[in-house]
C-alpha cells in the first residue's frame, strides 16, 4: 500500500481520535457545570428554609433557644452580688481579669461603654429582677472566654439560669450590632492599597490585601440536620469563614454553614464572592505589576478554586517548575497569617474550642461575635497569655484536612500566577545580583515577621 494512503489513514484516525477526546471533555464540563448548579440551587433553598425558621423562631421567642430550654427547670437563684460588687469590681487586680475573662479591665469598661445603648439594662420578666449591664457583659464574656456552663456562671453571679442564656445571646447580638461597624469592615477603596503595602511588607507577598479560610466550631449534636452538621472528621460542627489582613485583624466574616460544607461552596454563598465578581477587589487606576495591570488579591488553600482574584498552591507535582516551587513556598508562608489568627481567636475565645451546647443558630452569633473582640483586643494591645494556647493542645475535635477542590478553576487566572511567578523569579535574581561574593546566601522566603502575645504582626 503507498505510503501516502498510509498517512491519510492516520490523519484521520488521529482526527477522529481528537474529536471523540473533544466531544468527552464536552459533556464533562457540561456535567460538572450542571452539578455545580445543582448544588448552588440546593444550598440556596436550604437558606432560604432556615432562614425562614429563623425568622417564625424569633418572632416566637420569649426565652432562650430550644436546646437551652431544659436549663428553665433549675431552681431559680436569688441574686447575690456580693462576689460581683466586691470582689470583682473591687478586688480584681489585671492578672484576675485575664484569667477570668481573657481581657482587660479596660476593655471590659470599653464594652461596657460601647454597648450600654443596646443594653442599659436588661430585664428578665421570668426571674422578675433587672441584671446590670455591668454583670450581663461580664457573664457573656465569662461564657465566650472560658466555655463556662450556664449553671455554674447562675450560681456564681446569682442569676437563674434562663436569663444567662439569654444575657449570652443579648450581649453577642449588641456586639454584632455595634461594635462590627466599628472594627470589622470591608477595606474602602483608598485602604485596599495600604493592606496591600502591609502585607507586601510583612509576608512578602505583593497586592495582596488578605487571607482566607474556615474554622469548623465543634457543637453538639443538633436536633435537625444532623446529616449537613457532619463533618470529614467525624463530628458535628458549625462553620465560620473568615479573611485577615497582614496583621492578623478580620475584615470580613460569615457564619452559620454547616461542617459537610465544602470550603468553596460556603464562599459562592457569602457576600465577599458577589462583591469580588463584580469587580470589588479592582481599582481605578489598576495598578501594575512587572508592566501588567493586576486587581488586588486574596490568598487561600486547596480548598478553594483559582479566581484572578483568589490564588492558590500549584498542585503538588514532581514536575513543577523552580518558579512554581518558589510560588508555592511565597503563598503557603502568606498563609500563617490566618492560622496565626484562628490559634490566637480559639485560645482566647475557647467557646470556638470547647465543644459547644448552644444551639447552632447562637453559636454562630458567638463567632461573629468573639471575631470582633479579636478585634478590639488587636487594636487596643489587650495581653494574650500563651497557656490559653496550650489549652488547644487538648483538642479532642481535630480541624478536618483541607481537601482539593472539584470546583473548575477560571481560565484565566492561571495568567495572574504566572504574572506572580515571574514576579518571585524576577525578585530573586535582583537580589543575588545586588549581593557580594562575600554576602551569605539568599533565601527563597523572608522571614515571618515577629508576631506579639496579641497576635498582631
Amino acid at each position: 500500500m503507498p505510503r501516502s494512503y498510509l498517512k491519510t489513514d492516520e490523519a484521520r484516525d488521529a482526527a477522529e481520535m481528537k474529536y471523540l477526546l473533544a466531544s468527552k471533555i464536552r459533556r464533562r464540563k457540561e456535567e460538572i457545570h450542571n452539578y455545580i448548579l445543582e448544588k448552588r440551587a440546593e444550598i440556596h433553598k436550604r437558606i432560604r428554609y432556615r432562614r425562614h425558621l429563623f425568622l417564625n423562631y424569633r418572632s416566637t421567642r420569649t426565652i432562650p433557644s430550644p436546646d437551652e430550654e431544659d436549663l428553665q427547670n433549675h431552681v431559680p437563684i436569688l441574686a447575690d452580688p456580693d462576689w460581683w460588687e466586691r470582689v470583682v469590681m473591687t478586688e480584681f487586680g489585671p492578672e484576675d481579669w485575664l484569667d477570668k475573662f481573657h481581657v482587660t479591665r479596660d476593655i471590659f469598661l470599653l464594652l461596657s461603654a460601647k454597648l450600654k445603648p443596646q443594653l442599659e439594662q436588661v430585664y428578665i420578666e421570668r426571674s422578675g429582677q433587672t441584671i446590670t449591664l455591668e454583670r450581663c457583659i461580664a457573664m457573656a464574656l465569662m461564657r465566650l472566654s472560658t466555655s463556662t456552663e450556664y449553671c455554674f456562671l447562675s450560681e456564681l453571679f446569682g442569676v437563674p439560669i434562663p436569663a444567662v442564656c439569654q444575657c449570652v445571646r443579648e450581649v453577642c447580638e449588641a456586639i454584632i450590632l455595634l461594635l462590627k461597624p466599628l472594627y470589622m469592615q470591608l477595606p474602602a477603596d483608598h485602604e485596599l492599597e495600604e493592606h496591600a503595602e502591609q502585607f507586601h511588607t510583612l509576608w512578602g507577598f505583593p497586592h495582596c490585601i488578605g487571607v482566607i479560610d474556615s474554622l469548623h466550631i465543634p457543637v453538639k449534636s443538633p436536633s435537625t440536620d444532623t446529616q449537613d452538621c457532619w463533618n470529614p472528621r467525624g463530628w458535628h460542627s458549625v462553620v465560620l469563614q473568615g479573611v485577615v489582613n497582614a496583621q492578623g485583624t478580620f475584615w470580613d466574616v460569615c457564619s452559620g454553614f454547616t461542617g459537610s460544607m465544602d470550603d468553596m461552596t460556603i464562599l459562592q454563598s457569602s457576600e465577599l464572592w458577589t462583591m469580588a465578581e463584580q469587580g470589588g477587589f479592582c481599582c481605578q487606576p489598576p495598578k501594575e505589576l512587572m508592566g501588567q495591570p493586576l486587581g488586588f488579591l486574596l490568598l487561600g488553600d486547596v480548598g478553594y478554586s483559582l479566581q484572578t482574584w483568589l490564588l492558590k498552591c500549584y498542585p503538588p507535582l514532581s514536575n513543577l517548575t523552580l518558579q512554581q516551587q518558589t510560588f508555592n513556598v511565597r503563598l503557603n508562608h502568606g498563609l500563617k497569617v490566618i492560622e496565626n489568627a484562628f490559634q490566637h481567636l480559639k485560645a482566647r475565645w475557647q467557646c470556638l474550642h470547647n465543644r459547644n451546647d448552644s444551639n447552632v443558630d447562637l453559636v454562630s452569633k458567638m463567632a461573629v461575635a468573639c471575631c470582633i473582640l479579636h478585634n478590639i483586643c488587636n487594636v487596643h494591645n489587650s495581653p494574650f497569655k500563651e497557656e490559653w494556647v496550650e489549652a488547644l493542645s487538648q483538642n479532642e475535635c481535630p480541624q478536618p484536612t483541607d481537601v482539593p477542590t472539584v470546583y473548575i478553576d477560571d481560565p484565566n487566572a492561571e495568567a495572574v500566577r504566572s504574572l506572580l511567578c515571574s514576579y518571585f523569579e524576577q525578585q530573586q535574581q535582583s537580589k543575588i545580583l545586588d549581593l557580594s561574593p562575600t554576602s551569605s546566601p539568599v533565601l527563597p522566603v523572608p522571614e515571618p515577621p515577629q508576631v506579639d502575645s496579641a497576635g498582631t504582626a
